[in-house]
């Protein structure tokens, strides 16, 4: 993001302990989903807390890169659902989502401001900034604060050895024991077919109906790219389509998405700026947007699916 913004009322810079977060290895096809599993979420909590101390100091992009991070660490906990569905996770998940929300805020203040930047409108700024750095400071305490700590160690350890790891029935073992091609499939073609599905319906869909969508488009592509080593190379080429197409249907609603939550922030500021809402609402935009995204979506439905010898060279018999 070009625009400086507010700097941190952090005062120290210290990170929390990784628990047990190891050193990320390579999937392979015949891999177990339970190393699977760990090999993914270890690299996406590792990215977060990567970004941590930049984002304290009020970084714009490193708070971009721990939002993304954290989206591909909940997003591999739903990949691999019902193998980790324990009694813990349900307060992993509770905290990320606290987490999330913390992160939130800050980065959709700090997309309005660029738009309002973009635009001009650099008189109106002034509360917009003074919104951003109370934020912030409440962001950079808890990312500071003993809560966050502890959502570090609950998370990396129970990725390590969570309940979900030592289950004996017969259907937690088989569930661990899964080839990561084979439920990866599975699992890639039923997002796949849930989101074209609701795609179709894209241009009827409301503000909340389409934020769900991006959020499906998310999964998916996030999964896609966490995937990437399992991939031939004969088949990286039709990988790289199916992303092009995922990639522009998320920057158009996540752009669609921006403005919503603009127009939100700005109905709070309409005593100090009364003409602030008007900022982001632009039908022109909106219409070209959900053409772009319907566009991708369409050709990624005519695109040619993944298929088991995408991931796995000998899965499919010899004629």
């Amino acid at each position: 993001m070009a625009r400086p913004t507010t700097s941190s009322t952090a005062t120290g810079h210290a990170k929390p302990p990784a628990g047990r977060v190891g050193r990320p290895g390579r999937l392979s096809p015949g891999m177990a989903c339970d190393t699977a599993f760990r090999i993914i979420a270890r690299r996406h909590l590792a990215a977060v807390l990567a970004q941590h101390d930049r984002t304290c100091r009020g970084d714009p992009d490193a708070l971009h890169q721990i939002r993304i991070a954290l989206t591909h660490l909940r997003t591999a906990i739903r990949f691999f659902s019902p193998m980790v569905d324990d009694a813990l996770r349900p307060k992993v998940w509770a905290e990320l989502k606290w987490l999330n929300s913390q992160l939130g805020m800050v980065r959709d203040l700090d997309v309005a401001i660029e738009r309002m930047a973009s635009g001009g409108k650099l008189a109106e700024l002034q509360h917009w900034d003074d919104k951003r750095a109370e934020s912030h400071r409440l962001l950079a305490r808890a990312l500071q604060s003993a809560r966050y700590r502890r959502l570090v160690e609950q998370t990396s350890g129970w990725i390590e050895g969570g309940p979900w790891s030592t289950r004996r029935s017969k259907e937690a073992i088989r569930l661990r024991r899964c080839p990561l091609a084979n439920h990866a499939m599975v699992q890639l073609t039923d997002w796949e077919r849930t989101l074209l599905r609701k795609a179709r319906k894209l241009r009827k869909l409301d503000v909340e109906k389409r934020h769900k969508l991006r959020i499906l488009n998310k999964r998916l592509t996030y999964s896609i790219e966490s995937l990437e080593d399992l991939f031939t190379d004969k088949s990286l080429k039709k990988q790289k389509a199916i992303l092009k197409q995922l990639r522009k249907a998320q920057k158009a609603l996540g752009q669609l998405n921006d403005d919503a939550r603009g127009q939100a922030l700005a109905a709070s500021l309409r005593e100090a700026v009364p003409e602030a809402a008007i900022r982001f609402l632009d039908h022109k935009r909106e219409k070209k947007l959900l053409r772009t995204a319907s566009m991708a979506y369409r050709k990624l439905d005519k695109a040619k699916p993944l298929r088991p010898s995408d991931i796995t060279p000998d899965a499919e018999p010899k004629p």
